[in-house]
This record gives structure tokens, C-alpha cells and sequence, in this order.
């Protein structure tokens, strides 16, 4: 996507899967990071000098020393990190979700430091389990973490409220016990707190709601940071709940930045619903607001409601920032380390089953378990950031019985996805075949399989038009199709959920993936070679 040059910021500025933002400033460098899941690297980073144009920084946290996700859940791993500076240094706090079905939510929340955004983080320091959505919030020499309080007892709504907990920077650790922040009652959960101070005041963004359509980020005031705070009068800080006819839903969980200018704004999450309230393929992202004060001492945003376009801060756009989350990319496979752009799921990308030296020019993913494992997958992805796009990839792979496979994939999560695979038939013959989960049935189009012969190097791509997805395929002689349309909605976060008896059983917190998948179910890890991948976004 080409660079802004106007004074408008176009939201989402992060688009596809980039939800809980934390946006920070130091000097005259914005950061954000965002949530990640179950995907490696965790918490990404994106960097801007206007807060118009975005750069992908990758994710911080790129090594299993730093973030092991074995055997995490659908929608488990990193929850809502959140990024502050303090003694000229990056803290990165962080929840690694184990579980949360049955009532329960084990959230062991852990904290890492860097002199710079892009590293060394140190090894984490464990903080307490007893919540997540936690943060730090620095006040001079004095740092606390506020965190949810989660309540696993029936009957008790899973939430018992917010807390604060002295944090020792020098020591790096927590001191003393947690205090309970006084709130006005209400009712419903009430996660992802930030505290800020300004002019005597300490002022509680949190947000309220759920995770849906009913989302808001709402701000309370206090002159005592552990309360009793006050709501403010107005209203939710920003919200859709209220008008399912915008283009932007779901908007909620924020995070307030001060420009240096006397500016601030508001990060974010928001989502592209497919129709009124409809399903959310492209899962939640990350907007901006201007946010302005009152005169007696209230930040608002301009109408209260998400925005496809708002003002910029009032300085020119940084020529430095040459592209921005969600542009059109090929990728050639010509660097010795995955880009920014690419994610994998589960396991960080080591060498012992993904390189980009062993063959040049080319990605060999050897080949992983299967789908509904939660540990050894060999899938390399990139989040869908619209909803009308094609994603293309060469593969070149020799498979040598029904049990490998390799090729493309739309994915969500164990339970629902697209794959679009070579493999091989009860003969040997290799065979392009399509494959597809819907929360948990599994399908495969033999009958419509496409005898490859001696062909062993061919392109796969996959149009997403909205709601309707389509695979195709080229041994040199143009696309073909393959395969009936499909349905896209299976990718989305409404779909992914799952309730049992009123227990939840699996969330939907990612957005859809598409990437390059590679099966080895019979252990040996046969590799696949992946040249060129793609993705364009239809305008």
C-alpha cells in the first residue's frame, strides 16, 4: 500500500489481526503492540513518526526462551500485551493463556525488558497468574501493575474486579499485596485497564462489554489511584454498540498517547463485520482517534464513534515510513530470515524444521503433524487484511504417500480452515487435491483431485471475495479452477466460537491467516519447497 502523504489517518492503520493495542511514545517514535496468540513470533510491533504511516517491526518475542506456546489453545498464548518506558527501558508485559475453557483461565502474566524496541529481551520474569489484561503504569520511581481479577467460581461472572500491585524496578519483581481498585458498581466484566495521570488526576481506561458487538472503552477518574473512582457523566470514551450501521464494530480496549504536541489519541480495536453485524473474517484491528479534553478535566473523542478517517497530529508525514501494514507483498524467499510480514503457528521458526538457506530462494518447511495438534505444526502464515484478496504460492514437493501433504492453506484454527494440498493417492501418483475443517468436521475433495503425473512444481493461489472463497491452480498452462466456492465465514472469529452448556469451549480471537502448510503424518518430516508467495488485496 503506498504511503499517506495527507493529513488524514485511514483506519484501521493496522489492519487484519492486530487487536488490544498498546501504543506508546518515546521521543518522536510511536510503537504499538498487539496481541498475537497462538502465533509466533508474540506481541507485534509496528513503529511510525505521524502515527499516519505504520512499519511492521516483527514480534518481540521470537524465541521459545522468551515464549513457548506448546500445546497452547485456539485463541490461548499472548493476550493483550501492553508496552511502557521507564529507566531507558522497553518493559513488555504479556499473559501466556494455557487455558480457558470450563470456567477457568490460567493466565501466568510475565515481564520483559530491552534497551531498544528491537531487542535483546531479557528472560521473562514470572508476575502472578491471578488475571490478565495486565499493565504497568510508571509514576516517577514508583511502578504498579493493574491486572482483571479473574473468578473461576460458578455464579461469581468471572470477573471479581481490578487490582494494583507495586512493581520494583530495580529488583524486578512484585512487592507487597494487592490492592483492590474501588469502582463504581456495574455490571459485566471489566478488563484491559490503563492508567494515565494528568493534572492531579489519575484517570482508569478500561474495557467494558465484551469482546463483541456490545464492546466500549470507557475512562473513570480519581484523585486517589486506588480509587474510589468516578465514571465520566458522557458516556463510553468511544463505542459502536449503538449503531450496527457503521463500517467499524467492536470497538473497545484502548490505550491513550500524549504526541508532545499537546495532541493526544486513542488506539483502539475495531473490526469489518461481512454485512450488518455480520461475521468478522479479517478478526480485530487496530484504529485511531483524536481525543481532545474538557474543561473540566474529561478526555472525548469527536463524536464517540469509529472512524474509516481522521485527523492526522499536525505535522507533515515522516518520508521514513515507506509502507504499511496490509500492503500488497511478494516474497521471493531471498533473505536468510522470514520477514516481518510471516508468522508461525505454535513454534517459533528454527531451523530444525523451516529454512530459507537450504534451498536459495526458496522456503522448505518440513513436514509437521497434523491439524488438530497443539504441538509440531509446519505452517508459516501472513494475516488476510481485506476482505477481497488473492494469495499465491509455487510449491515444489515429491509426496510419497496419502499421509503427505503440502500446499496452501486459509486458516483460522484447529477446527477450521482450507487446504488446498499435493499429495499423493493409495498408488503413489501424486495428486492436487482440496481439504477443508468446519468447527471439527473434516472434508476432502477426492473425487475432484487433479492427477499431476510427473508435474512436481506448480502454482496454488486463493481468491477471497467477502464471504466466498475459491482455490486455483497453474502447471504453466494458466489458472484453472479447483473445486467448488467455498465458504469464507468457516474463517472467522464469530464461527470459531464455541459454547457448551453455557461453558465456553473454544474463543475466536485471531482473524484468518493464509500461509504455506506442510503434513507429515508419518513423523519423517518430508519437505516441501515454497517459492514466491504473494498476497494482493483487491481495490
Amino acid at each position: 500500500m503506498r504511503q499517506q502523504t495527507t493529513q488524514v489517518i485511514r483506519n484501521p492503520v493496522l489492519p487484519g489481526s492486530h487487536p488490544d493495542p498498546s501504543l506508546l511514545r518515546v521521543g518522536d517514535d510511536f510503537y504499538l503492540a498487539t496481541s498475537t496468540f497462538e502465533w509466533c513470533p508474540g506481541v507485534r510491533l509496528h513503529h511510525s513518526r505521524d502515527l499516519v504511516n505504520w512499519r511492521s517491526l516483527g514480534g518481540a518475542l521470537d524465541t521459545t526462551r522468551l515464549l513457548d506456546l506448546t500445546g497452547c489453545p485456539d485463541s490461548g498464548g499472548v493476550w493483550a500485551p501492553n508496552l511502557s518506558y521507564a529507566d531507558g527501558l522497553f518493559h513488555l508485559v504479556h499473559s501466556n493463556v494455557s487455558t480457558y475453557a470450563g470456567g477457568f483461565t490460567d493466565c501466568p502474566n510475565l515481564l520483559t525488558t530491552a534497551p531498544s524496541i528491537h531487542g535483546p529481551w531479557s528472560d521473562p520474569v514470572p508476575l502472578h497468574a491471578r488475571g490478565f489484561d495486565a499493565s504497568l503504569f510508571h509514576d516517577g520511581p514508583e511502578s504498579l501493575l493493574l491486572n482483571l481479577v479473574h473468578d473461576w467460581r460458578p455464579g461469581h461472572g468471572g470477573s471479581a474486579g481490578l487490582e494494583a500491585t507495586r512493581y520494583d524496578r530495580s529488583a524486578r519483581r512484585l512487592v507487597g499485596d494487592p490492592v483492590r481498585i474501588v469502582l463504581p458498581p456495574q455490571a459485566g466484566w471489566i478488563e484491559g485497564p490503563n492508567l494515565y495521570r494528568r493534572d492531579g488526576w489519575y484517570y482508569l481506561l478500561t474495557a467494558d462489554g465484551g469482546t463483541g458487538y456490545d464492546h466500549q472503552v470507557t475512562v473513570a477518574r480519581s484523585r486517589a489511584l486506588t480509587g474510589p473512582y468516578e465514571r465520566d457523566p458522557h458516556g463510553a470514551l468511544i463505542t459502536a454498540r449503538h449503531r450496527p450501521d457503521l463500517p467499524l464494530q467492536k470497538a473497545g480496549h484502548g490505550s491513550l498517547v500524549d504526541t508532545g504536541k499537546g495532541e493526544w489519541y486513542l488506539a483502539y480495536l475495531v473490526a469489518r463485520p461481512k454485512g450488518r453485524r455480520g461475521p468478522c473474517v479479517l478478526g480485530r484491528e487496530t484504529a485511531l482517534a483524536p481525543v481532545t479534553w474538557t474543561d473540566d478535566g474529561w478526555p472525548r473523542v469527536p463524536t464517540g464513534l469509529p472512524a474509516l478517517e481522521v485527523p492526522a497530529p499536525g505535522r507533515s508525514a515522516d518520508g521514513d515510513e515507506a509502507t504499511r501494514t496490509g500492503a500488497d507483498e511478494v516474497d521471493g524467499f531471498d533473505r536468510p530470515v522470514l520477514g516481518p510480514q510471516w508468522s508461525t503457528l505454535r513454534r517459533p521458526a528454527t531451523p530444525d524444521w523451516v529454512s530459507l538457506t537450504a534451498r536459495p530462494s526458496h522456503l522448505r518447511l518440513h513436514g509437521g503433524r497434523s491439524p488438530r495438534s497443539l504441538t509440531g505444526p509446519s505452517l508459516v502464515g501472513r494475516r488476510v487484511t481485506s476482505a477481497d484478496g488473492a494469495f499465491e504460492a509455487t510449491v515444489e514437493y515429491r509426496p510419497r504417500s496419502f499421509q503427505h501433504l503440502a500446499g496452501i492453506t486459509a486458516y483460522y484454527n484447529t477446527r477450521n480452515w482450507y487446504f488446498l494440498h499435493v499429495t499423493a493417492d493409495d498408488e503413489g501418483r501424486a495428486v492436487l487435491r482440496a481439504a477443508g475443517c468446519d468447527r471439527g468436521a473434516l472434508s476432502v475433495d477426492e473425487a475432484g483431485g487433479v492427477p499431476l503425473g510427473d508435474i512436481r512444481r506448480l502454482r496454488l493461489g486463493l481468491d477471497l471475495r467477502g464471504a466466498v472463497l475459491r482455490f486455483r491452480y497453474d502447471t504453466g498452462d494458466g489458472w484453472r479452477p479447483v473445486g467448488p466456492p467455498l465458504d469464507a465465514t468457516v474463517l472467522s472469529d464469530e464461527h470459531a466460537e464455541e459454547f457448551e452448556d453455557g461453558r465456553i469451549r473454544a474463543l475466536g480471537f485471531t482473524g484468518a491467516f493464509v500461509g504455506l502448510w506442510a503434513w507429515d503424518l508419518a513423523g519423517g518430516g518430508l519437505p516441501a519447497d515454497f517459492d514466491e508467495a504473494a498476497w494482493r488485496a483487491v481495490r
